[in-house]
């Protein structure tokens, strides 16, 4: 039975884990990193990496999708980001400083179709896969435009999302199950934290399902809603909700995406082992050299009209700009820097082999052990 703890008379509350309270334990004979493979396959695309480039304008470009596809991820370009607001994204880029209002100044202009039509051509150019990210309330707008180019992966995504986004009585709400049974695409839906909402986004067709809403140094929405999500638990329940969808339907597998709380390659070896086929990293990555957002990071909710939820974050940096890391130390290394927050996939590599696996699916089995808070 799930841990419980009485909060006062007559109301209790489970007990939930964080990655960082948390951690693998070795007990299988050890192979060497040659032989373990990191290879992720969702729908019809196989990928290197179990790796997702976050929707943030401060990590994705459509000149950083093509790099990041080289590397064997997938580059999920915001929708209704810079990109397709503004003819030059780059220069408004260059604007931003670190206030919030400053922020939504810029996201305050309107998304507009053609260009997000042209920034899909962009990314088609550069030869790799084509994702877009579109929120709930935007999906039935812009999607037609998005499909109508020819992605070739939908994400709908917001920081909680149901099978279901109701409206006001005389506007159109979201019915995920139909629009996503009309598409020949399939589509990654999220975030969720729960075992419920998760085996509901599954019974709407979705082909993965984002768990988390990307929780960073600057996010505060545990401060502004009061909602936070313990990775370890939230995923362990969403892979106990994908078994039951798997016996339910008679074999569909849904693919789970850990978004937050990820900044080393020990925070992304537990969240695999959690149950997740692969991880949505945006903060690790903005302080490559090749990022856009030049060693800043900010995700959409901090540039919400009314309600922001996270702040611009200036991600230090030891030495100059110059010496930044490229988006390949980052992520597959080599590197001099023992933090773990580079070489994030040959770290993954290695715990897999020192517990004994020798791929995802089979390290999704892997024991844990509880810590407490390091």
């Amino acid at each position: 039975m799930p841990e419980t703890v009485e909060i006062g008379l007559g109301r209790s509350a489970r007990r939930g884990f964080h990655l960082g309270e948390i951690a693998l334990v070795p007990t299988r004979r050890t192979r060497g990193s040659a032989m373990v493979s990191t290879a992720w396959q969702m729908d019809a695309h196989s990928f290197d990496l179990p790796f997702v480039a976050a929707p943030s304008d401060a990590v994705v470009s459509p000149g950083t999708a093509a790099e990041i596809e080289r590397l064997g991820g997938l580059a999920v370009l915001d929708g209704e980001g810079l990109w397709t607001r503004y003819e030059d994204a780059a220069v408004e880029l260059d604007r931003l400083d670190s206030e919030t209002t400053d922020l939504q100044r810029v996201y305050a202009a309107p998304v507009v179709p053609e260009l997000l039509r042209a920034r899909i051509k962009e990314l088609r150019a550069g030869g790799g896969r084509v994702a877009v990210r579109l929120s709930p309330q935007h999906t039935a707008e812009l999607a037609p435009h998005a499909l109508a180019e020819g992605v070739d992966l939908l994400v709908i995504q917001g920081t909680v999302i149901s099978a279901e986004h109701v409206l006001a009585e005389d506007v159109p709400g979201l019915n995920l199950k139909t629009f996503i049974a009309d598409l020949d695409v399939p589509v990654l839906v999220g975030g969720v934290s729960n075992y419920q909402t998760a085996l509901h986004l599954m019974r709407t067709g979705a082909a993965g399902v984002i768990i988390g809403y990307g929780a960073h140094l600057g996010s505060t929405t545990h401060s502004v809603l009061g909602i936070d999500v313990p990775m370890a638990t939230a995923l362990i329940d969403a892979a106990a909700a994908r078994r039951d969808y798997l016996d339910e339907t008679g074999g569909r597998y849904v693919h789970l995406v850990a978004y937050g709380d990820l900044a080393t390659g020990g925070d992304i070896a537990k969240a695999l082992a959690c149950g997740a086929d692969a991880v949505m990293l945006g903060e690790p990555l903005a302080v490559a050299s090749d990022a856009p957002g030049r060693g800043r990071y900010w995700d959409a909710t901090a540039a919400h009209p009314r309600v922001p939820r996270s702040r611009v974050t200036e991600l230090a940096f030891d030495g100059d700009d110059e010496r930044r890391p490229t988006l390949e130390e980052l992520l597959l290394g080599p590197t001099a820097d023992p933090s773990g927050e580079r070489n994030l996939f040959g770290a993954v590599r290695r715990v897999m082999g020192k517990c004994g696996y020798s791929t995802l699916k089979e390290f999704q089995k892997a024991e844990l052990i509880v810590t407490g808070e390091r």
